[in-house]
């Protein structure tokens, strides 16, 4: 038998290069002020929703395990700070040679159309990247199934806190979206997506 659960997906908030509109891949910058703001703010809209949260799954990286912290607190929950669970499997998709490099300069260099072919396509990756069909099906996909479904269908409520494209694999990986038209989905920094499974 399967229970319902709530799933909030959850992309951090604001860093400092989302600010300085950098491809940040595995870097690791930290929460711009506002960044931390979005946390609370999102930490505040889930307790007055009510969802207590039985278990966290953060990426590795500081800006997605500081904004699950600061939710945790905001939420009246951070006594599951101590157990959050940190994989790399959740981290955001690797951009290979174009991490660091300002979003606006890229285009001009390699022309909007391949940067936006980079960045929205399901199955080509930057160059000495990863793409997003990469990040579902090496990385996401597995430990989803491993680790955080088995706890859904126990009827568990679950908090994901992790990164635009960590988050859009997984929506694929849950039937909320599909390879076509995943990049409709924005996922904005700090704003909790909530669902029921």
């Amino acid at each position: 038998m399967k229970f319902m659960s709530t799933l909030v997906l959850l992309r951090h908030g604001q860093s400092q290069w989302n600010l300085e509109n950098r491809f940040t891949g595995f870097k690791d910058p930290d929460l711009t002020d506002l960044g931390v703001e979005e946390a609370q703010k999102a930490g505040a809209q889930l307790k007055a929703q009510g969802i207590a949260f039985d278990a966290v799954f953060t990426s590795t990286l500081k800006r997605a395990r500081r904004t699950a912290e600061l939710v945790l607190n905001a939420a009246g929950q951070g006594h599951l700070i101590a157990s959050m669970i940190a994989h790399d499997d959740l981290r955001e998709r690797d951009y290979g040679d174009l991490t660091g490099l300002n979003k606006d300069e890229t285009k001009a260099k390699y022309g909007e159309a391949q940067v936006h072919i980079w960045r929205r396509s399901y199955d080509i990756p930057p160059p000495g990247g990863e793409s997003l069909k990469d990040v579902l099906e090496k990385r996401v996909r597995p430990y989803f199934k491993a680790q955080i479904k088995p706890l859904l269908d126990q009827g568990k409520n679950v908090l994901i806190a992790a990164h635009g494209n960590s988050l859009r694999a997984l929506l694929i990986e849950l039937g909320e979206a599909t390879s076509e038209n995943v990049n409709e989905y924005e996922l904005a920094t700090g704003v909790p997506v909530v669902l029921k499974v």
